[in-house]
């Protein structure tokens, strides 16, 4: 009889192979990350095909890996977990095949669970959720404000209408001439600058709480052709400190909004993008003398990894939300449907 549930979690979507076993929804046991980057890096993106295939080498060693940090066998783990969508089709499929397998091997529930969700929950990783909170969502794919009043709920009340955070930021690092991914880079460099370009804002519709980074990028990239042309010397460091607050900017005040409009007790930063340190720094400015509790997850918590997947299959494991073994990879999969 198991004392504790124990969840066995596996994450491929994107780029890491990643298994972690997470207790009771809030304690992680272990967590192992394998990584792509270095495969991708000369690419300046991901290609989907080498991902599956790292994906292929690498899940049993990650799975084996994460059981042996934890010192636990699958006789101890009460259900299997896997992020069902949504990612790249053919390393979600990886993934969810493995679980499958274990899961039915073992005769353990399947859960499958939202890329997104995973994000959100990393935070109960940290501390216990309130309700209702918000959950600001920054990642390479999304960028949205999502409400939750319940566990397992979720509500997007504000969406990119065209590039995603992550995005915008991968595409100004490239033509800057930085490495893949660019968003580490241009937040280093913004540290270092100064914002001395004017860049503009999206703010769209007077209350609106959707988000649009497509012109920002434009710009950026008009401004450098036009500093090419004239012969002018191009600071880096400036113009990555430039668009860096724009976009945190329209973040923090459309954030801000949001939390205002609800009326909540807790507000979340979730995905890859909430390690960039000027929007971690930014947001506790912001919320500092607020009532509203502010979670920033460490940054291992940001980019993708299985624990988050743990946390967020706990609450499906408590409902007994379970998958069957026609589960499959959706890349399409909708956030407001789990």
């Amino acid at each position: 009889m198991k004392t504790n549930e124990c969840i066995l979690a596996i994450e491929t979507s994107c780029d890491e192979t990643s298994a972690a076993i997470i207790r009771n929804g809030i304690e992680i046991v272990s967590n192992v990350v394998s990584s792509q980057i270095e495969s991708h890096k000369r690419f300046g993106g991901v290609v989907p095909e080498i991902a599956s295939r790292h994906h292929v080498e690498q899940i049993t060693i990650i799975i084996e890996q994460a059981l042996k940090e934890a010192k636990m066998s699958m006789d101890d783990i009460s259900a299997v977990a896997v992020t069902e969508g949504p990612g790249l089709v053919g390393a979600l499929l990886i993934g969810v095949n493995a679980a499958k397998s274990l899961a039915f091997a073992h005769n353990l529930p399947l859960i499958g669970v939202h890329h997104i969700a995973g994000h959100i929950y990393a935070n109960r990783l940290v501390r216990e959720l309130k309700f209702p909170l918000v959950a600001l969502v920054v990642s390479g794919g999304h960028t949205e404000l999502v409400l939750m009043k319940e566990h397992g709920k979720f509500e997007v009340i504000g969406e990119t209408r065209d590039d995603a955070v992550g995005e915008a930021y991968d595409k100004v690092a490239r033509t800057l001439g930085l490495p893949y991914p660019g968003g580490p880079h241009i937040d280093r460099l913004a540290a270092l600058g100064e914002a001395t370009i004017d860049l503009p804002r999206a703010w769209l519709e007077p209350e609106s709480l959707d988000f649009s980074f497509s012109g920002l990028k434009s710009s950026v990239i008009n401004t450098l052709h036009n500093y090419k042309q004239r012969g002018e010397e191009i600071v880096v460091e400036n113009v990555a400190a430039s668009f860096q607050a724009s976009v945190i900017e329209v973040l923090v005040k459309k954030t801000k909004r949001a939390t205002d409009h609800y009326g909540v007790k807790q507000l979340l930063l979730a995905g890859g993008v909430a390690a960039n340190k000027g929007l971690r720094a930014k947001l506790e400015e912001e919320f500092t003398e607020s009532e509203i509790d502010l979670i920033i997850p460490p940054l291992s918590l940001c980019t993708d990894n299985a624990a988050m997947i743990g946390a967020a299959a706990s609450i499906k494991f408590n409902y007994k939300n379970f998958s069957g073994y026609d589960l499959n990879g959706n890349p399409g999969l909708d956030l407001e449907q789990q």
